[in-house]
């Protein structure tokens, strides 16, 4: 009975034991599973990576892709891309490899380890009940003797006493003898019952229950030789994207070490040069002379531009000057005439006339003071050819700078050309179409393309005259072309002067206040357009705004550019003063504006126009 015990003891020891070994390896293929979901997630968040700093597509992004410093980051994110790739790899192989198949071996060790122990706990009731049978039997056995002897003793006590009948005396060694046999027959069955146990007994020790713990410590085995395979797959699983993921960085490297400095450099030169000319030297201006100074062309003191009455559209003129300028100061500077402005008519001076004008004003600021205000102040625009609705530049894209325009041109003209190939080649598959349905009418009707061919036609033949234009405007540029003078343009509002050299820029290089480019004086006289066609174009622009009004004092004809004809006595709107160099700007009305000497007008300036 101690052996029954001890060996119930292991059997429990051993399954507390086989169970922790299972939990082990649930517990293992929780970490693998969550290794999982970490890689999926490095991956998941390595490819938002990689698509949150990818190029927009159409727009300014793109443009920048095209430097090599820019060009190899992106193919950094194209390879962390393919890095994000191959730890989604080691996420399915590890779920596969491992994950799925020790999940499905604990099922299968589960159900195997529940079989050992019901077989030994089956072999261990059947020995218990086999020495609870022989126990019974040594009892019974016992029990039989003792009453044969008792029997036996009151056979011989009635035997010897001379009393009792010889019918009593039979009758208790008839008693004796039946109690004698049944102990005889009890001795026999547990002499039996005792054999059957000792059979029964060691097969149990040396049989059943060594192959059944022989079977629990194979599957212990097999449950440990499983755990160990699986981690080394698990470090398999990593050491089969090294060579990838290897390859990833190697082209990481190479796009860096194609990082071209010099190249990058020479982009940047061909993308933002103007083409312009540098500025001539300025004038020294001698302040010895009581003369009235005369303003040189090439001087940067004759500026009008100190920003006081800065339009609100200024900021939509996109100027191109020179790197150490900011955009449009050196323009704002020569708005004014290039020369002084005539003395009042002999006949009457400004201050024989009552409440006569103020006498212009002789005393000119300092350069350094004009410098100071050419580099504070904000731009103005004086070229309403860089104006359209949305901010976008002229058609012939003369508000950029010469090389600028060169290139924007070349860049529609090709394409133009490609959007007239893409129509031809339509054009040539329908015309195909069209005789396959005339040698075959079941195929369709022939009839039914020719509409869409004169639609072809016409758009090919409307492509066709844009490029025309486009090369015009381009030869123009590139000096193949004489230059053309007065041509209409339609976001000026103004017959612009083109220069000797065929440049066909906006006017905020050297511009007189209409907006037309001039390297020298020029003396055509300014003509207008129809109201009709600048209000279409600027309907959403407002100009200038008025600061006073003014009055006529005398009659002035505006014979040079930039400058308005007045009469006598005529009341017209300031909407800048004078600056220093003898010259008012004024409006008549909506579409007519211009320079009139100081000295030939009585200004009224409103109390606020210089807050405002």
């Amino acid at each position: 009975f101690f052996f029954l015990n001890s060996l119930q003891d292991q059997f429990d020891n051993l399954e507390k034991h086989t169970q922790w070994g299972i939990d082990v390896l649930e517990k293992y293929i929780k970490f693998v599973k969550e290794r999982t979901e970490i890689e999926l997630s490095y991956a998941k968040q390595l490819r938002n990576l990689s698509k949150k700093y990818q190029p927009k597509k159409n727009s300014k992004e793109e443009e920048e892709y095209r430097y090599t410093s820019t060009r190899a980051f992106l193919a950094t994110l194209n390879e962390m891309n393919d890095y994000a790739g191959q730890h989604e790899v080691i996420s399915e192989n590890m779920t596969s490899l491992i994950t799925a198949e020790l999940t499905r071996y604990v099922q299968e060790l589960k159900q195997e380890r529940k079989s050992h122990f019901h077989d030994g706990r089956k072999a261990q009731q059947h020995i218990e009940t086999c020495w609870k049978q022989l126990e019974a039997s040594k009892r019974r056995f016992e029990r039989d003797c003792k009453e044969a002897d008792r029997a036996q003793q009151y056979f011989e006590k009635m035997d010897a006493d001379i009393n009792v009948t010889k019918a009593d005396v039979e009758k208790a060694r008839q008693q004796a003898q039946l109690r004698h046999q049944m102990a005889e027959d009890s001795k026999a069955e547990y002499s039996s019952t005792l054999q059957k146990f000792n059979s029964e007994q060691h097969e149990h020790y040396y049989t059943h229950i060594p192959n059944i713990f022989q079977k629990i410590q194979e599957m212990e085995e097999r449950r440990i030789v499983r755990i160990g395979e699986s981690m080394k797959t698990f470090a398999e699983v990593d050491r089969q994207v090294i060579p990838i993921i290897g390859k990833c960085l190697d082209e990481i490297t190479k796009a860096a070490e194609s990082v071209d400095h010099k190249n990058d450099s020479q982009m940047v030169i061909e993308a933002f040069k103007s083409g312009f000319e540098p500025p001539g030297d300025v004038d020294f201006e001698d302040f010895t002379q009581p003369m009235k100074r005369t303003v040189s062309e090439s001087s940067l003191s004759n500026s009008r531009g100190d920003g006081k009455s800065e339009p609100k559209f200024g900021s939509k003129s996109k100027g191109k000057l020179w790197p150490f300028i900011k955009k449009n100061k050196l323009m704002s500077l020569l708005t004014s005439p290039h020369q002084p402005p005539p003395p009042p008519p002999a006949s009457a001076s400004p201050s024989a006339v009552p409440n006569g004008p103020q006498s212009p004003k002789q005393q000119k600021e300092p350069l350094s003071h004009r410098f100071n205000e050419f580099m504070t102040s904000k731009p103005k625009i004086h070229c309403f050819r860089s104006l359209k609705r949305g901010g976008a530049g002229p058609e012939d894209f003369s508000n950029l700078p010469p090389e600028q325009r060169r290139k924007k041109l070349q860049q529609k003209v090709d394409e133009l050309n490609r959007d007239i190939q893409k129509e031809m080649d339509s054009r040539d598959a329908l015309t195909k179409m069209k005789d396959v349905y005339i040698k075959n009418p079941q195929m369709g009707d022939a009839a039914s393309v020719d509409h869409r061919l004169a639609e072809l036609g016409q758009n090919i033949e409307k492509l066709r005259l844009e490029v025309q234009k486009f090369e015009g405007w381009l030869a123009e540029v590139e000096g193949r072309l004489p230059a053309r003078s007065e041509q209409p343009r339609r976001q000026s509002g103004v017959y612009e002067a083109q220069n000797a050299s065929g440049v066909n820029s906006c006017a905020q290089d050297r511009e007189s206040p209409d907006g037309s480019y001039t390297e020298e004086q020029s003396q055509e006289t300014e003509m207008k357009v129809p109201a009709t066609d600048f209000d279409d174009e600027f309907d959403d622009e407002e100009p200038l705004p008025t600061i006073g009004t003014c009055k006529a004092l005398y009659t002035f004809e505006g014979q040079n550019e930039g400058t308005i004809s007045v009469a006598e006595g005529e009341m017209l709107y300031v909407i800048e003063e004078d600056k220093g160099d003898g010259w008012t700007r004024i409006r008549r009305n909506e579409d007519e504006e211009g320079y009139v000497p100081t000295s030939y007008v009585e200004v009224y300036l409103d109390k606020n126009a210089k807050g405002a």
